[in-house]
């Protein structure tokens, strides 16, 4: 009983190191907001490239005479938003 009480009294008497990372932590936020930002930049991209191939598709379909292209609009708009509305909600979760 005796070593016990002592072995709990130099456990308890060493201060606490439990955060030896967090110079690695503020690193790796660093990290993430500058490589969060291209991302972000090719989510635009990619929303970019999805309208204006959306559009040509659309443009050749209504000029080869297919009336019916209310689902095609559809799908082109909402992918565009999708992509835009995609890196903003990134933004916000990361808090970045």
């Amino acid at each position: 009983m005796k070593h016990l009480s002592i072995l709990l009294f130099l456990v308890l008497t060493f201060p606490a190191f439990g955060q030896p990372g967090i110079n690695e932590m503020n690193q790796a936020s660093q990290q993430l907001t500058s490589s969060f930002f291209s991302a972000f930049d090719c989510s635009l991209v990619i929303a970019a490239i999805l309208g204006l191939t959306g559009a040509v598709r659309i443009y050749h379909n209504w000029q080869m005479g297919k009336r019916e292209i209310t689902a095609d609009v559809a799908a082109w708009f909402y992918a565009a938003i999708f992509m835009v509305l995609a890196g903003a909600f990134l933004r916000a979760l990361f808090g970045i």
